[in-house]
Formats: structure tokens, sequence, C-alpha cells
């Protein structure tokens, strides 16, 4: 059995790949660099005189082979990786005829908890769909509560209108509903420990990228230097990466995203290390039903995952063109009992996917003209 195409498709600012082998089997993958979809879609036409002949089943040697193919990584080329590795993990899985997940140690547990992913931005808005989430089924939201002219404010009345919209929140869903807060990298070490002080009097199940990625070290002071405890790295990519995160800043939610921290197999090595420092895994996870149902097996075979973040697109982009075998019933969804992933795509007419929701060419600006931190 040997790999006879591999077709890499930009939809959008959404990226897939389809790898057919000689006996019909196909598999599907996403990445999740949703900035340069273009630019992952070049290192995939690279791979191609690679994998064509190759035998789909050798998942870690192609890892390791793609990875270390060339010099030059960072996360354009591991999403690239990922995008192959959730597809060979699909062909394997419907060979062998099982889940995926069955092929990672088996499922630790029945059903996956949900977070759902709030849209909305100030007080009124996100109260109200915070409450229509609770009424859905959800036991966790997650939601960015920092004012939109965060970036113009003084620290004084950014930490008071961001208190007041955590509070609100947490009095209109009650105790019993976890809360996540994403602070979106608007924040500077220096200001992000007094909105983190104010806030965490909700006490939050986490409070997510308060800094800018641009520092592993600076990153792991948030965790350690902070009582609230502390999420990171959806934008960061390596075992390596996570390990010196974790070296430094001690036990914290660890949020590596499958389409950019390379697929299934290099995510499990980074729930791995994050198990050994009694971290719990809690996946970014917003670009649609192919990487969600690649999280569902991954969190099904993992000991330490907490909650998987749901975005509204995965309720939104079923349908005739991608069709998922399983779907959320409130705020769980089921194990996929389908072999291998368990997402067909019709790729006839596939409707372009807008993952960004912006042109990433405009981005924040102060009131002064420079540039604010940003997503």
């Amino acid at each position: 059995m040997h790999i006879t195409r591999v077709d890499s498709k930009v939809v959008g600012t959404a990226h897939f790949v389809q790898i057919e082998c000689n006996d019909g089997t196909v598999g599907i993958g996403q990445s999740a660099c949703w900035a340069y979809p273009e630019a992952v879609h070049t290192i995939i036409e690279t791979f191609q005189d690679y994998l064509v002949g190759a035998d789909p089943l050798r998942i870690e040697h192609h890892w390791q082979y793609l990875y270390r193919m060339g010099p030059f990584r960072g996360s354009v080329l591991t999403s690239a990786v990922s995008a192959i590795d959730i597809a060979l993990w699909d062909i394997k899985g419907k060979i062998l005829e099982v889940p995926i997940y069955q092929l990672l140690g088996g499922a630790v547990r029945e059903k996956i908890r949900l977070h759902l992913l709030l849209p909305g931005t100030g007080t009124e808005a996100l109260v109200s769909q915070a409450k229509i989430a609770v009424k859905d089924g959800f036991t966790a939201i997650k939601m960015d509560p920092l004012p939109g002219n965060y970036a113009d404010l003084g620290l004084a009345e950014l930490v008071r209108q961001t208190s007041e919209t955590t509070h609100t929140v947490r009095d209109a869903v009650g105790p019993e509903i976890d809360l996540i807060f994403e602070l979106h990298r608007k924040l500077t070490p220096l200001k992000a420990p007094s909105v983190i002080a104010a806030i965490s009097s909700t006490l939050p199940l986490m409070i997510e990228d308060p800094i800018q990625i641009d520092s592993i070290s600076s990153q792991a002071d948030m965790a350690r230097l902070n009582a609230a405890p502390i999420g990171n790295g959806e934008r960061m990519h390596t075992i390596w990466e996570f390990r010196e995160l974790l070296v430094q800043g001690g036990a914290q939610y660890v949020r590596p995203d499958l389409g950019l921290a390379g697929g299934i197999t290099h995510t499990k090595k980074i729930a791995a290390i994050a198990e050994s420092f009694h971290s719990s895994v809690i996946m970014h996870n917003c670009l649609g039903p192919v990487l969600t149902t690649a999280a569902i097996h991954l969190a099904a075979s993992i000991p330490n995952f907490e909650v998987l973040e749901y975005s509204p697109f995965d309720d939104s982009l079923p349908g005739p063109k991608i069709k998922p075998s399983v779907r959320r019933e409130g705020g769980w969804m089921p194990l996929p009992t389908q072999p291998g992933l368990g997402v067909e795509i019709d790729w006839d007419g596939l409707d372009a996917h807008d993952l960004v929701g912006r042109p990433i060419t405009q981005i924040p600006l102060r009131q002064d003209g420079s540039v604010a931190y940003s997503v």
C-alpha cells in the first residue's frame, strides 16, 4: 500500500489536505495557520515528491522526515506537517477499521466536555450570549472581557471596566459555570498583573494569553507570578517550546492547536509533557469540524484533558459539503464511532471560509497611530 496523490486545497482562509492511496483509501487533514494559508499550501507541494509512493502507515517516520527535511522551521512548516499528520491518522483508522482514538491507547472518557467561544464584546452582549450558552447546555464558556478601546485606556479605567464585565457575567451565570477569560495577548507584562488580580475573584477556570507570545520566558512569568490559573500555547508549535514554558512557569493550562502543533502525533507528546508537570490540556480549537473532530480523538485518549474549545463554526459549517460523523449534544460531544477521523468533505463547490473575520492587514491601532497589542 502506498500514497498516490497529495492534494492541498486553500478555501478562503482555510487550508485542507487530502491524501489518496492506491487502494482507494482517502484521508483528510487541516492546518491552522489561518493568516498565511498559501504559504502552508506551498510547503505541502514541496512535501509531495517525498510522500507520493510512501507507506501511509509510517506516521511517526513521516512526521520526523517532513519536519527535518529543511533547515528553516516555524509555525508555517508545523501547520503543513499537522495537516499531513491528521490525514495519515485518518487513513490508518480507516484501514484498521477503528476510530483514531482507539489507535492512541483507547478512550479514557465517554464524552468530551466543551466550552463555547462567545463572539460578543461588551458587558451587555456577553451576558446575553452567556445565558443562552448555559441554557443550551454548556457548563463552560469563554469570552474576551477587555473593552474595545483597551489600548487607549489608562490602567485604572482598563481594570475597572474589565472587572465590571467579568463580575457581571459571573453574577449572571452563577458559580456552577466555568468561565475562561481570553485576553488575546493585548496586555503588556506591566499591565497584565493588575487586570488579572481584578478579575481573579470571579474564580475563572483559566485566564488565557494575557501578553504577547514573542517570549516564552515572559509567558512563563505570567503563570509563575499570578495566583490565577493561566493558559498559554495556542501559537506555540513544538514539544521543545512547551517544555520551556512549563519548566520556567510551572503547572498551567497548555493550549496546543492540532492544526499548528504537529497534528495528532506531536500534540499527544505535548500532552504527555504537560502531564508530567501536573498541567491540564485545553486545546485551542476554533476553525471548524475537521480540527474539532481531530481534537476529540486526542481528548478521548489523554488523561489530563480538561475541556475543548468549541466555536460557532462547528454548528454552522456542517452540511452537504462538510459532514462530521458526530454532532454536539448540549455542552458535550460524543465520541466518533466511524473508522478514521469521522469527517467527509465534498470538495466540489465548497464555500470559501473566512476564519479570520478581518483582512490581516487591518490590525488595531492606538489613538496616536502606533500598533496596539493584538491577536
